[in-house]
């Protein structure tokens, strides 16, 4: 009996949720659709700082991990 392949969808983790990673998807489109407010937030993709001027051109792939937490900042 051929076994039936089951598409599988590509996704991608976002905090501690797994969600649909479409093709051309970038970090600043992620943010937004989840309802992030991205001047608030810091990033990392795959345990790497993204920089808020880079996420609008920073592509995510099936596979990613995406972290949002609060930036602390004091001296």
């Amino acid at each position: 009996m051929p076994e039936t392949l089951i598409p599988v969808e590509a996704t991608l983790r976002f905090n501690e949720h797994t969600l649909p990673c479409q093709d051309g998807l970038t970090l600043a489109a992620l943010l937004e659709a989840q309802g992030v407010d991205a001047n608030q937030m810091a990033t990392a993709v795959n345990g790497e700082f993204v920089a808020r001027a880079l996420r609008e051109q920073h592509p995510l792939q099936p596979g990613d991990t995406v972290l949002t937490f609060q930036a602390i900042v004091g001296g």
